[in-house]
This record gives structure tokens, sequence and C-alpha cells, in this order.
């Protein structure tokens, strides 16, 4: 997946474009400088070429400021991860001996730099862009981030030279993305799963340099494993491990077919390994929770399925997902691990004959139907499914678009106890009857 990051000094519009790129508003805007703090990510396409955004926080050199310090380093980590960096100026004041100290560190980057001067809000006030050649960065891009201005223009540059296909994308060897907080034990399984020390293992969080792939072969089939990062320079700031690694294991999570989210026993299930199930699912791939360090456990009859009891009621949303509990140290169950992901790749793949379909569902949705809206009475006509990996199923009904989010996710745990799709998400097309699954409302 592409990366494109976002920088510049606080204050120059850097989440509003952010957010434009994107769509929608996915970044805090205020008229304040230093509001974006947290890296948020975010995929765009522009021609046909899909990248991943990172908006970085306002980027002042030299500060000795802690929290500046941290903002600056986290857009240190995303210059040096990005494929293409678009650099943020403010064209209502000019060039800024901050915006010279930044020209510096990025014309050392060796990156592909795009120059824009924001707030350039129509044709006239592109004549402030015209100072910011002495940058020596290339011609200035006069934008408006606010009204979208010329936006279209330095979009065309910016995925230029961008790759309009991940080759990993045409790979039909099973890719197994391995992510999880740091110091989980991600880089113990990948070397006890390959039998190499492939990535480096010690006791301190973010200790991988950079994802790795290894390619196994497991019973004649060959299988990419990628063991995503930590952080590539220890740094003494938190807020800068987590940075990088949700960045990495955002790209992994783009590339993957399953993802291996791998949980700590001894701290068990903790908010971070939420919100990377939550990016995995938002990503429809298949997901499967590998509790490591299971050897470490005391443990009794039932432990395990009061452990799994307790994960999956403090996430209803994701009790499809199977668990594993697994050894890094002692190699307990980890070949297990493959077969699952095996078989979610196969329920990601399966097709479900239309008959059958309406059979089973239509049976079940008519005893239960949704409930009427605007004095509505909903009915579902007619099901089928129209893609796989992820599984996609359309839905033919009078007023698809009153059918309340309540009885969606009715639908998707019906669906769930009379076809085995565990591992996968799946998603639902609501159409009008009569209507092409692929128009459009």
């Amino acid at each position: 997946m592409n990366l494109v990051a976002i920088v510049g000094r606080p204050n120059v519009g850097k989440s509003t474009l952010f957010n434009r790129l994107l769509g929608q508003r996915e970044a805090i805007v205020e008229d304040t400088p230093g509001v974006t703090r947290d890296r948020i990510y975010g995929i765009s396409e522009w021609n046909g070429i899909r990248f991943m955004v990172v908006d970085t926080g306002g980027f002042i050199p030299g500060s000795e400021d802690d929290m500046e310090k941290a903002i600056r380093e986290q857009a240190l980590i995303a210059i040096d991860e990005a494929d293409s960096i678009i650099f943020v100026t403010d064209g209502r004041d000019g060039v800024t001996p901050f915006d010279n100290d930044i020209a510096s560190i990025l014309r050392s980057s060796n990156k592909k730099i795009t120059l824009l001067v924001n707030k350039c809000d129509n044709t006239i006030q592109d004549n402030f862009s015209h100072e910011f050649f002495r940058l020596g960065l290339g011609e200035p891009y006069p934008i408006s981030a606010l009204n979208g201005h010329n936006t279209g223009d330095f979009l065309d540059e910016v995925v230029k030279d961008l790759r309009d296909f991940d080759p990993d994308e045409q790979d039909g060897r099973l890719k197994i993305a391995i992510v999880g907080r740091p110091n989980a034990g991600k880089s113990s399984i990948t070397n006890a799963l390959t039998g190499k020390d492939r990535s480096i293992v010690t006791n301190i969080p973010g200790t991988t340099r950079d994802s790795v792939d290894s390619v196994i072969k497991y019973y004649g089939e060959d299988i990419v494993l990628i063991d995503t990062a930590g952080l590539r320079k220890r740094s003494q700031v938190k807020e800068n491990i987590e940075m990088y690694s949700m960045l990495r294991t955002s790209r992994a999570i783009e590339r993957c077919d399953i993802a291996i989210v791998v949980v700590d026993a001894e701290r068990g299930l903790e908010d971070q390994d939420k919100k990377i199930i939550n990016q995995v699912n938002d990503a429809r791939k298949g997901i499967l929770i590998a509790v490591n360090k299971w050897d470490l456990i005391e443990k009794e009859t039932s432990t395990a399925n009061e452990w799994t009891k307790k994960i999956k009621e403090s996430m209803k949303t994701f009790d499809y997902v199977p668990i594993a509990y697994v050894s890094a140290e002692t190699k307990q169950r980890l070949y297990k691990l493959l077969d699952m992901c095996k078989e979610i790749r196969d329920k990601r793949l399966n097709r479900i004959k239309t008959s059958e379909l309406n059979e089973v569902m239509l049976k079940l949705l008519d005893s239960t139907p949704p409930p009427s809206v605007r004095g509505y009475d909903l009915r579902i006509n007619y099901i089928t499914q129209v893609g796989v990996e992820p599984p996609v199923f359309a839905f033919f009904c009078n007023h698809p678009q009153l059918i309340p989010e309540s009885y969606k996710r009715f639908i998707e745990r019906t669906m769930r106890k009379n076809f085995d799709f565990a591992g996968t998400p799946i998603s639902f097309i609501f159409r009008r009857k009569n209507t092409p699954w692929n128009e459009r409302d």
C-alpha cells in the first residue's frame, strides 16, 4: 500500500486537507495550533490509485517543549516511512523560518515532495504561491483544503509516481499478518514458525526494525508471514512507540488476507488489542486472536473456556472471531494457527447457493420482519451473494434506505447462526427490489 505523509508547521491546514482526501471528517479541525497529536490514518484514492494517508501533528524543528518534541519525532517517523510527502504551507503567512527549516529536512529525505500553498481560496490568491519557489522543493501548488480549490491538480502530481497496484494483491499465496501491541510476542511467533531468527526478539517493546516477510511451506503450500514492527529507533516517548506500531500495523493489515492479533496472556485483552481488531474488521480481513505466553498462566480444567467467555463478552460484536491459546516459547499449538488461518480463508472464499440462502434466511426473516419505519412496512424479498473475500450479500427489499442498523445486526447474527463464517467479516448491501445489486441509490 502506498503511504503518503502530510507534514507542515502547526495550523497550516493539514487536518483539513486530510479530511478532504478521505472525504469525511476523521481529524479534529480547530483554529488552534497543535490540535493534532495522535497520528490518524486513512485510505484515499485518486485516478484509480489507492494510497494510505497519515496526518501528522504540527512540525516545529528544534523546539525543546516535550509535547512538540514528541510531535516532531512522530512527523520524522512518518517522513521516514512514506513513499511520498505532502508539505503544507500557509499562503497568507508567506514563507516562515519554520517552513525553511522543514524544507531543509525534507530535501535531505530523498523522498518525492509535493509542496502545497494552502488557504489560496481563489485564482487571485493563487499569487500567494510564487514566493514559495525559494524553498527549493519544485513547483508550489496553490490550493484551498477548505473549499477544494485546485486540489485535483496537486493530486495528479501526488499519484503520478505511486504504484497503481500492489503486487501482493496479485499474489495467490495466503498472506498472514501477525499484529498486536509491542512486546506481545509477534516476532517470537514468526521465528518459531519459520525456524529462523528473522526478527530481533528482546523484552524491550518496539525492537522490530521493520515489517519482515517470511515464506514458509506448510503441507506443500507457500504461506507468507508478515511480522509487523515496533520502533525503528528506541524512543523515550511512549506515544511514538504506539504511533510507529500502528503505522506498520495499518500497512500490514492492508496487505494481508488474515490477521493474527497477538494478545499477551499476562496482560489480557486490552483496549489497544480491541482497536487493532476493529482495524482488521474495518479492512474486511480475516481475524484470529492468538493469546500468547499461555505457558506462563496457571491453569485449571476450564481456564481456556473461561478466558474465551470473558474475551467474547468484552467484545460482543466480534464473537465470531476464533481464539487460540499458544506459546511461542514452547511452540504449543503454534501450527494450529496456520490450520485455523487456512480454514478462515476457505470461509472467506465460500459461496452459498442463492436457493439455499433464500430458503434458509427468508423463512427466518419473515418470522421476525423489520419493524415499521415512518409508517412503511419493510419487507426483504430476495437475497443473493455477490462477492467473496470478504463474503458480500445483497438484500433486495421495498425500502432499503429505511432498514434500521439494529435489524442489520440481527440479520448478521441470524446469518452466522446458519452459515459458518467464523473468523471473517461479512458485508451486506441493501437494494430496492428489481434494482441491479451494484447500482447505487
